[in-house]
């Protein structure tokens, strides 16, 4: 009897310190992006204290792990294309086949992502779609164009901001073109650079994280921007209609990645666990207005999200086209003409 009270103490003592992990966990995150109310129910749950620094943009995260803060942080947030980018680079750790309890929880159209096959690295966190909204009350003519954003009509001209993400910048001009992403046809290349160097004429900004807020302002009138970010500027009073153009728009997935030397190894994994709970997923959901990519979530998404124009793609668009990863020849192409859209 004294032996088995014993046992049962030690597997209480055992299942609390697995629920209360205590602790700490380092997150690196886009900004506007995670419920403030779902890191609180996380550090209530687990009693890790969580800190959370933000980026507004892919490249920008890649550029801060490469000057140094790899190893600083325990999970980051990043694109499709940037989790193959940095998992090439060598800064993703991998997770073992048991080591999240929720991993059957990821729909399965999502488990062999093309960007991280059978999810070593990863975990799906929401996806939507990348194009541009345009203010009704300065533009009433047509909008289903990427003329919008590159060879605009006079009355938007000087009224444009642009995300500032190369990736998705350069991938929407590849489909206005007809173009191939990560092309090595000179002429394509050509092309290319001269219908960003033009456009930019026409551009008043580049911003990602006032995407929202230059919309709803009316300092512009047409933004380069997410669709659950648009959603929430109409949300905010901007009398703004989102597109899908016919030339095609811009496909995305965010993903939480386990960072190489992640100080907080298993912490990290306890919040990756925590994020593939359906309702957790759903809160993200709610929060931002995109989709998650865990499955049992409908029942706790908000009944608007269905109907909500920014998530249903017209009778008509062109496709959906994820940013390609090019090799690294191709890729500085693509950089050093950046840079020169940028200066």
């Amino acid at each position: 009897m004294f032996l088995r009270t014993i046992f049962t103490s030690l597997i209480i003592l055992l299942t609390a310190n697995f629920a209360y992990a205590g602790g700490k966990l380092s997150v690196y995150h886009w900004f506007e992006y995670m419920p403030q109310e779902l890191l609180d129910k996380f550090e209530s749950e687990t009693g890790i204290d969580v800190t959370m620094d933000t980026y507004d943009s892919n490249e920008s995260l890649l550029a801060a792990l490469k000057a140094g803060k790899l190893g600083s942080y325990d999970v980051a947030v990043p694109g499709d294309y940037m989790v193959e980018i940095l998992a090439g680079e060598g800064m993703l750790d991998t997770i073992g086949d048991s080591e999240l309890k929720n991993k059957g929880n990821i729909e399965p159209q999502w488990i062999e992502a093309s960007f991280d096959p059978g999810r070593k690295h990863s975990i799906p966190y929401q996806w939507g779609s990348t194009s541009f909204s345009v203010n009704r009350d300065v533009y009433k003519g047509n909008i289903n164009t990427t003329d919008i954003i590159f060879n605009p009509p006079d009355e938007l001209k000087g009224k444009i901001n642009v995300l500032d993400s190369q990736g998705e910048v350069m991938a929407l001009g590849s489909l206005h073109l007809g173009i191939p992403q990560c092309s090595t046809d000179r002429d394509q290349l050509k092309a290319l650079d001269s219908l960003l160097q033009s456009a930019k004429t026409h551009w008043a900004s580049f911003g990602s994280d006032i995407a929202k807020d230059v919309l709803v302002s009316g300092d512009v009138a047409v933004g380069m921007i997410w669709n659950g970010f648009s959603s929430k500027a109409r949300e905010e009073g901007a009398n703004v209609e989102y597109s899908y153009p016919d030339q095609g728009y811009v496909v995305w997935m965010d993903n939480v990645v386990l960072l190489k030397d992640a100080p907080n190894r298993q912490n990290a994994l306890i919040f990756m666990d925590f994020l593939l709970e359906p309702e957790n997923a759903a809160a993200v959901t709610n929060y931002a207005q995109y989709n998650a990519g865990v499955k049992g979530v409908t029942k706790f998404l908000e009944p608007a999200l269905a109907t909500m124009p920014e998530n249903n793609p017209r009778e008509g668009a062109g496709p959906g086209a994820f940013v390609a990863v090019c090799d690294q020849e191709t890729q500085e192409v693509y950089d050093q003409m950046w840079t020169r859209l940028r200066s």
